[in-house]
C-alpha cells in the first residue's frame, strides 16, 4: 500500500512520526557510516543510483537521508512504511524537514566518523547537523563515476563489517522498528534466516517467525509468542480459554498501551501465552470496547 507524503504535514503522519521515533532507537555498525540521498523508486536499492551506492559502499554501514521519515538504515528500507512512500525528490528541504533529519542524523552517528556522498538540500542538513564530515560527490552528483570512486577511496581506511553482523543487525533492527525498545533480544547469537525471499527465522532449531520481504515486518509462530511474552512486549492477556481465532475485544483483561492496528501481538492466560496473531484495535480499545473484534489469531495452543 502507498503512503503519500506530498506536502510538508506529512512529517506529522502517525506513520512517519512512529518511523522517527523508532530510529531514535537505532545504532550503526562499524567505525564508519555512508550518508547518502534518497531515491523516487522503492525500496531504495531499485533504483540505478542505489546500486552503484551499494557497490561503491558494500560492508559499510549505509544510511539514506530521506523526507518525511528523515533517516532510514540500509538494513530498514524493505520495511514498512519506508518501503512503499511516494513523494516528489526535488532535492529542496524546508525548514522542518532538514531540523527532522539532521536531528535523527546527528542522534544515529554519534560518534561515528562520517562520509557523505550527497548534494543540495542533503548537503545542507549534514552540514548543519554534523561536526565533522567528508563530502564526496563532485559536482553536484553523487552517483557519478568521480563521486563513487571518491567514496571508494575514503571507505578504504575503514574496516568492513562482516557478513554475518550485517545480517543479525537487520534481524534486530526490524525487530526493534516491529516490537519496541528491547526486541533486539528476540533475536538471539544462534539465529538463522532461511529461505530466498520471505525468510524462516529460527531459533534453538525451532522457528520463531516468518519475516515477511513484501513489507519487511515478523509474523509471529508460538514459539516467537514465548521469546516475545519474556520481554513484556506487546502482549494481551485475557482469563478465558481460547477456542477460537478470533478474539473479541469484551474477553481482553489488559492490553499493552503501545499496541496499534496490525501490529504482532501475544495473547496470554495466567501468564501462559496460547496464542499470537495481528491486531485489529490499540491496546486501549481492546479495553475499553464492549463489543468488535481485538485480534485476529494466527497460531493458538489446542
Amino acid at each position: 500500500m502507498k503512503v503519500i507524503c506530498s506536502s510538508e504535514e506529512s512529517l506529522f503522519r502517525p506513520e512517519a512520526v512512529r518511523w522517527q521515533e523508532r530510529m531514535k532507537l537505532m545504532k550503526p555498525l562499524g567505525e564508519v557510516v555512508v550518508v547518502l540521498p534518497c531515491s523516487m523508486k522503492k525500496p531504495y536499492s531499485n533504483s540505478k543510483s542505489h546500486q552503484k551506492f551499494k557497490r561503491g559502499s558494500k560492508g559499510y554501514q549505509e544510511l539514506i537521508l530521506t523526507s518525511p521519515f528523515g533517516i532510514c538504515p540500509r538494513e530498514m528500507e524493505n520495511t514498512y512504511p519506508i518501503q512503499s512512500y511516494d513523494v516528489a525528490v526535488s532535492g529542496d528541504w524546508s525548514y522542518e524537514e532538514k531540523k527532522v533529519a539532521g536531528d535523527l542524523l546527528n542522534s544515529y552517528v554519534k560518534d561515528k566518523d562520517v562520509i557523505a556522498n550527497v548534494s543540495g538540500g542533503y548537503e545542507e542538513v549534514c552540514k548543519e547537523y554534523l561536526d565533522d564530515c567528508i563530502y564526496t560527490a563532485v559536482d553536484g552528483k553523487p552517483s557519478s563515476n568521480d563521486s563513487i570512486y571518491n567514496l571508494r577511496t575514503e571507505l578504504k581506511k575503514y574496516k568492513k563489517v562482516k557478513p554475518r553482523e550485517r545480517t543479525l543487525n537487520e534481524l534486530r533492527s526490524i525487530a526493534i522498528y516491529q516490537f519496541g525498545e528491547g526486541a533486539e533480544k528476540f533475536i538471539e547469537d544462534d539465529i538463522k534466516a532461511k529461505g530466498r525471499y520471505h525468510r524462516k527465522i529460527f531459533s534453538n532449531h525451532e522457528q520463531i517467525a516468518l519475516l515477511n520481504k513484501d513489507i519487511g515486518l515478523y509474523s509471529l509462530n508460538l514459539e516467537g509468542g514465548e521469546k516475545l511474552m519474556e520481554l513484556g512486549l506487546k502482549i494481551v492477556e485475557i482469563d478465558f480459554d481460547l477456542k477460537t481465532n478470533t478474539l473479541f475485544a469484551p474477553g481482553v483483561s489488559k492490553a499493552a498501551h503501545d499496541i496499534i492496528p496490525k501490529d504482532e501481538v501475544v495473547v496470554s492466560r495466567n501468564g501462559e501465552v496460547v496464542g499470537v496473531g495481528k491486531a485489529i484495535l490499540t491496546g486501549k480499545e481492546m479495553e475499553d470496547a464492549t463489543n468488535g473484534v481485538a485480534v485476529r489469531i494466527r497460531h493458538r495452543k489446542k
